[in-house]
């Protein structure tokens, strides 16, 4: 890196110049997320069941006494050891931020088609105390777009990310959710995202993102990203 020296009054110069940008961006992004709000809703008909730690639970189970609901759909395949390390990213930041947004109406749940059994070991093993529960072999994960059939693979109709992704090799694959529960107990599918979308999420991004060298992705994305136990001990 060869950064350009400057003096202090030539680096305000350009730091209004992009701060004039920065600014433009976040009415832009106050815009879309007002859009946001106001997307349509869809009625969730079917009463999907789920295991979690102390039984049996349903989707309406998920909110407690809160209103609103946010599922991530975290890559547990059964069967498979392998842990998704940008999902297990992404959701390092979940716990301290539930602390704030479960006062404002928010719920939060992780679901899985793999055994409560299995989810029970990731989640002691990464300190995390965010509800997470199995899907197991519902169609809660196939109705919203991150499990595809063996089937479907094959066949080259498991599309993911609204058709943006043919899905080829796995048979799971990451995303959030939200629900909304009116006066009457009904519940309705209010925004999913997939992809990058769910980007928004990862603050520790947010943090690199404010310096010189950005996210260091020096081998791809997420290059450097671990487990957050298999990082090497700093001496």
């Amino acid at each position: 890196m060869h950064p350009t020296i400057v003096s202090r009054e030539d680096w305000l110069t350009a730091r209004k110049a992009l701060l004039a940008k920065e600014l433009d961006m976040t009415h832009a992004l106050d815009a879309l997320r007002a859009e946001r709000r106001q997307m349509p809703w869809v009625k969730v008909e079917k009463g999907y069941i789920f295991d979690g730690a102390d039984g049996k639970c349903t989707l309406a189970d998920l909110f407690g006494d809160r209103s609103q609901l946010a599922v991530y759909h975290f890559m547990l395949t059964p069967g498979s050891d392998h842990i998704c390390v940008g999902c297990s990213y992404t959701l390092d930041h979940v716990d301290a931020a539930r602390q704030h947004f479960e006062h404002a109406d928010l719920a939060f749940a992780a679901i899985s088609r793999a055994p409560i059994a299995r989810i029970g070991q990731v989640k002691a093993r990464m300190g995390w105390t965010f509800p997470w529960v199995s899907s197991g072999d519902g169609d809660f994960n196939y109705d919203f777009g991150v499990s595809f059939t063996d089937a479907d693979r094959a066949a080259g109709r498991a599309l993911y990310n609204y058709d943006k992704i043919r899905i080829h090799t796995s048979s799971d694959m990451f995303g959030v959710s939200v629900f909304i529960k009116d006066e009457d107990g009904d519940l309705y599918h209010t925004y999913s995202t997939y992809h990058r979308g769910t980007e928004l999420l990862m603050g520790a991004f947010n943090w690199l993102d404010l310096t010189p060298r950005g996210r260091n992705e020096t081998g791809g994305t997420k290059s450097w990203v671990r487990l957050h136990d298999e990082y090497p001990l700093s001496e």
